[in-house]
Parts: structure tokens; C-alpha cells; sequence
């Protein structure tokens, strides 16, 4: 089923690990999302392909704003 991969907490964008039409297993990083100057990797909740990404690099976000969605 699909997945919204979701930030867990607000912060700045760092890297995009995945691109539309990528292959991801659970667990796999999607994102880095810093926080409080920390890295946090934000990974995939299910297996599948990404069909979107939400945001681009450099760009703050909110709690609980759609990162991407994997289906």
C-alpha cells in the first residue's frame, strides 16, 4: 500500500536519498532532515517505488509535512 514518508519533527532538508520511480525496501533512507544540528535519517516505512517527492533540498519543513510517498 502506499506510504506519505512524513517529517517527524521540523527542520531543513539536507539530501534527498531517492528519486521518483526508485525501488525502495523498508528501513531504507529517503531523506536527511536536519534538526536541533542534528542529521536525522528519515526512512522508508514500506517496501515499494516512490511515486513523489515533496520537497527539494534546502527547503524547511514542518512536523508531519509529506516528505514523499511511496506506493
Amino acid at each position: 500500500g502506499a506510504g506519505a514518508v512524513k517529517a517527524p519533527l521540523p527542520g531543513v532538508i539536507l539530501d534527498l536519498k531517492v528519486n521518483v520511480g526508485d525501488t525502495v525496501a523498508a528501513g531504507d533512507t529517503v531523506v536527511i532532515l536536519e534538526a536541533m544540528k542534528m542529521e536525522n535519517e528519515i526512512m522508508s516505512p514500506c517496501d515499494g517505488t516512490v511515486l513523489s517527492v515533496n520537497v527539494t533540498k534546502g527547503a524547511s519543513v514542518e512536523t508531519g509535512a509529506v516528505l514523499c510517498v511511496i506506493g
